[in-house]
C-alpha cells in the first residue's frame, strides 16, 4: 500500500502522543489511541437544548419568512423568486444538518424530540427519517471498508473491479460518476425519486417511513400548489431542492472522496483511522460553514456522531489530534471531481486520465 493505514502510525504523523507506549503492538496501539480519543471527545456528545431551539429558530423561520414573500412577488414576476428560492436552498442544507443530527439522536437528548424534528425537516427535504438514519448509520460503520460498500455511499469501484468488469458496468459506471450527473441531475433524482422507495433490505420501521414520508410529501404538494398555483411553486420547490442538494451531495462527496482517503479491507479496516485519513476536515469560509451546519468537521463527526453540529468546532480546536485530519478548502477541493477509482496498488483516489496513463505504464515495460 502506498499509505499508512493504522491509526498508531496516523498519529504519528500528527507528531501527537496519546498513548505514550512505543513498545505496544499494533493492535494494542489502535487500542489504546481509541481510548485516548474517546476521553477527549466525551464532553462534547452531550446535546444542549437551547442552542438546538436557536438553530430550529434561526433555520426554519428563514424558511417561512421565504415562502411568504414568495407569495407575495410571485404576482408581479416569478423571476423575482428565483433569488430568495436560491438562498432557501442554502437553509435547506441547514435544515437536512439538523435533519441528520437528529437521525443520530445528538440533536436533542429527547428521543421524541429528535424524532418529531427529524420528522419535520425530513418534509422539508424530501426525506423519510428512519430510513435514511438506518442508511447514515451504514455508512458511518463501513465508511472506507472495501468489503461492506453498498449501502449509504456513493458508489466507488476499484481501479481492479473496474478493469475487470463487464463494458455495461464500466459504462454504468462512467455515467453515474459523471460530474453533470452526479453533482446535477443525480441530487434531485436521488431527494425527489429514489428516496420514495425503501431499501430492499430495510426493516418494518424503516419500510414505514417511507410509507409516512411520502403520504405527507402529497399533502404538502398538493396544499403549497393551491397556495401558490402549480407552476409557481413547482418552480420555487425545485429552485430550492436543486441548490439545496447539490451543495449537500458535493459536501458528502468531497468528505469522502478525495484524494489521500481512506480505503482498506474487512481484515485491515480500522475505525480510527477511518474517521480520521478517510474523513476531510472542509474548512470553508465562515458563511458556508454556518449553512453547511459545521459538517466540514466531518472527521470529528466520524469519530463520534453523537456530538451534535453545534459542538463539532470546539471539539476539533480542543486538541492536537483533532486537527491532524486531511485539510481541504473550497478551491482545492474542486480538483476531487475528477477523481474516479481508488487505487489499491498506490492507496489514492485516481481520474480514468491517470488510469489511462497507468495503462499505458503497463504496455510499455515488458518491452524495457
Amino acid at each position: 500500500m502506498g499509505q499508512d493505514k493504522n491509526a498508531s502510525a496516523l498519529v504519528m504523523k500528527m507528531g501527537v502522543n496519546l498513548t505514550h507506549e512505543s513498545q505496544s503492538t499494533p493492535r494494542e496501539s489502535n487500542r489504546s489511541v481509541t481510548k485516548e480519543w474517546k476521553k477527549l471527545i466525551a464532553k462534547y456528545q452531550h446535546s444542549n437544548g437551547w442552542k438546538a431551539v436557536w438553530q430550529i429558530v434561526n433555520t426554519l423561520v428563514p424558511i417561512a419568512a421565504i415562502w411568504v414573500a414568495c407569495y407575495f412577488l410571485k404576482d408581479i414576476s416569478l423571476l423575482y423568486c428565483i433569488p430568495l428560492a436560491l438562498l432557501g436552498g442554502l437553509f435547506l442544507v441547514r435544515t437536512f444538518i439538523i435533519f441528520h443530527d437528529c437521525g443520530h439522536g445528538s440533536f436533542f437528548k429527547s428521543k421524541r424530540a429528535n424524532s418529531t424534528v427529524g420528522f419535520i425537516t425530513g418534509l422539508l427535504t424530501f426525506t423519510p427519517y428512519r430510513m435514511w438514519s438506518w442508511e447514515h448509520a451504514r455508512h458511518h460503520a463501513t465508511n472506507g471498508d472495501l468489503d461492506r460498500r453498498g449501502i449509504g455511499d456513493i458508489w466507488t469501484l476499484t481501479v481492479e473491479e473496474y478493469l475487470s468488469g463487464s463494458r455495461r458496468l464500466q459504462l454504468s459506471y462512467r455515467f453515474i460518476r459523471n460530474p453533470i450527473i452526479l453533482f446535477v441531475f443525480g441530487p434531485l433524482v436521488l431527494f425527489i425519486i429514489l428516496q420514495r422507495f425503501s431499501h430492499s433490505k430495510a426493516k418494518g420501521r424503516e419500510r414505514q417511513s417511507v410509507y409516512s414520508m411520502n403520504a405527507a410529501l402529497v399533502v404538502w404538494c398538493v396544499g403549497m400548489s393551491m397556495i401558490f398555483g402549480f407552476l409557481p411553486w413547482l418552480v420555487i420547490q425545485l429552485t430550492m431542492m436543486s441548490i439545496a442538494s447539490l451543495f449537500g451531495l458535493w459536501l458528502f462527496y468531497v468528505q469522502h472522496q478525495f484524494e489521500e482517503t481512506y480505503w482498506a479491507t474487512s481484515e485491515e479496516w480500522d475505525y480510527t483511522t477511518a474517521a480520521m485519513a478517510g474523513s476531510s476536515y472542509y474548512n470553508l469560509p465562515r458563511v458556508l460553514q454556518w449553512f453547511s451546519g459545521n459538517i466540514g468537521y466531518h472527521h470529528i463527526h466520524h469519530l463520534n456522531p453523537r456530538i451534535p453540529n453545534y459542538n463539532l468546532e470546539r471539539c476539533h480546536h480542543s486538541h492536537p489530534f483533532f486537527q491532524g485530519a486531511p485539510e481541504l478548502r473550497f478551491f482545492n477541493s474542486l480538483k476531487s471531481i475528477k477523481l474516479r477509482l481508488w487505487d489499491e496498488v498506490n492507496g489514492r483516489m485516481i481520474s480514468f486520465r491517470e488510469l489511462k496513463r497507468q495503462l499505458a505504464l503497463r504496455e510499455v515495460k515488458p518491452a524495457v
